[in-house]
């Protein structure tokens, strides 16, 4: 089908804790699963007071953020040239491919990210610092 709807009450979350291949231990909701998108990675990232997403890069994927719930200290930037910045509700951040990101919950109530990442390839992670320019 070339169309599909979903509310966010009928998407499972799921507990990355128990998923030992895939860190950070954060609940997620799998939109883009949910929904059978077959281009984008769709994800609400759940993320207690103190946790953070760490700082990575992704070598093919765009990612961009919007912060539902929360207020977070953004890390991004190439290596070397990182910015902080603190964020809160109806804040969007983009980084593109071989850009380093991650933040921090640093309110004390859990936040809530909304995750959007194209190409939606299997694209881990990498240390910022080792990528080439």
């Amino acid at each position: 089908m070339d169309y599909a709807i979903v509310h966010t009450d009928d998407v499972d979350v799921v507990d990355l804790s128990a998923v030992e291949e895939i860190p950070p231990d954060h609940d997620i909701r799998p939109i883009d699963d949910a929904l059978g998108a077959e281009n984008a990675a769709v994800k609400l990232w759940y993320i207690d007071p103190g946790e953070e997403i760490s700082y990575h890069a992704h070598s093919e994927q765009e990612e961009l953020f919007y912060v539902l719930e929360g207020t977070f200290s953004v890390k991004i930037g190439k290596s070397g040239d990182e910015e902080f910045r603190e964020i809160g509700p109806g804040t969007f951040y983009r980084a593109g491919p071989g850009i380093g990101h991650g933040h921090r919950n640093v309110g004390d109530e859990q936040g809530v990210v909304l995750a959007i990442g194209a190409p939606a390839v299997d694209d881990p992670g990498q240390d910022p610092h080792s990528l080439d320019e």
